[in-house]
């Protein structure tokens, strides 16, 4: 029988936005629609993992957002010491998805094969495939290599009973999410196979796109991995904060639970 884990989201920045930034084609309604940056704690009985490792300080006044908090911290809101993690799941290499992984000197990093040929490739010569990857952050994960703290998987692969990734691709060649199980069934991390609801819901894709047929059919593997589209919890969407609880009122604003079902 799979264990049932705790998942958390753990917002630690956010930017504005427009619709029509979020939407290959752009949209007839150009409202605003603000971006939400996560990391996620999923706690099991024997063995937790902590599912992206964010961005710093540094990446967000480079690149306009607003940091709430270091991943680390957040992390530390929830009884989690970053420097004791041994497993990091880095669904891909993109700089808010992977920065401040030094943060964790203790973690093996598990990436998709794909996504490390993708960053370190021929594709990263063009500016629409490399603006969203740090470039010390990628040399930074082949040091990981060298030091034997990556562990690469192709495809599917389960890293522990009842927690296993898959490879979407899509957004990134080697974009992975994260199937977990919980006392509410399976639940799916997305990150950026759906920024938003809206994209799976909708079957829309994200403006930054390496593959956009493997996006549309990602939605799709999405819905088979989850137990319904409530299941499913979107990358970047700040309906995550407002549709699932906080763990404490202390933590109300800045991490939720995603292991109970929706409040709607």
């Amino acid at each position: 029988m799979n264990p049932e884990y705790e998942v958390f989201a753990i917002r630690y920045a956010t930017r504005d936005g427009r619709r029509k930034n979020n939407f290959i084609g752009g949209d007839a309604h150009d409202a605003p629609m603000p971006m939400d940056y996560f990391v996620w704690l999923v706690r099991g009985p024997e063995r937790s993992f902590v599912v992206d490792t964010g961005f710093g300080a540094e990446v967000a006044a480079k690149r306009g957002r607003t940091l709430l908090r270091t991943p680390a911290e957040g992390l530390a809101l929830l009884d989690v010491d970053a420097a004791t993690v041994r497993d990091v799941v880095i669904t891909h290499l993109h700089y808010d998805h992977v920065g401040t992984f030094e943060s964790f000197p203790a973690a093996r990093f598990h990436l998709q094969d794909d996504e490390m040929a993708y960053a370190t490739g021929r594709h990263m010569r063009h500016r629409q495939f490399n603006h969203g990857y740090e470039v010390d952050e990628v040399v930074g994960m082949v040091r990981m290599v060298y030091k034997d703290r990556v562990a690469f998987h192709d495809g599917t692969a389960e890293l522990a009973p009842g927690l296993s990734v898959h490879r979407i691709g899509g957004h990134t060649h080697g974009l992975q999410c994260v199937r977990v199980h919980t006392r509410r069934g399976w639940v799916v991390l997305a990150s950026d196979a759906s920024h938003y609801y809206e994209h799976f819901e909708k079957r829309r894709v994200f403006t930054t796109m390496f593959n956009v047929g493997e996006a549309v059919d990602g939605y799709a593997t999405l819905e088979r991995l989850a137990d319904s589209p409530r299941h499913i919890v979107p990358g970047h969407d700040p309906l995550v904060m407002q549709r699932y609880p906080a763990p404490s009122a202390a933590l109300d604003g800045i991490a939720v639970r995603l292991d109970v079902a929706p409040l709607d």
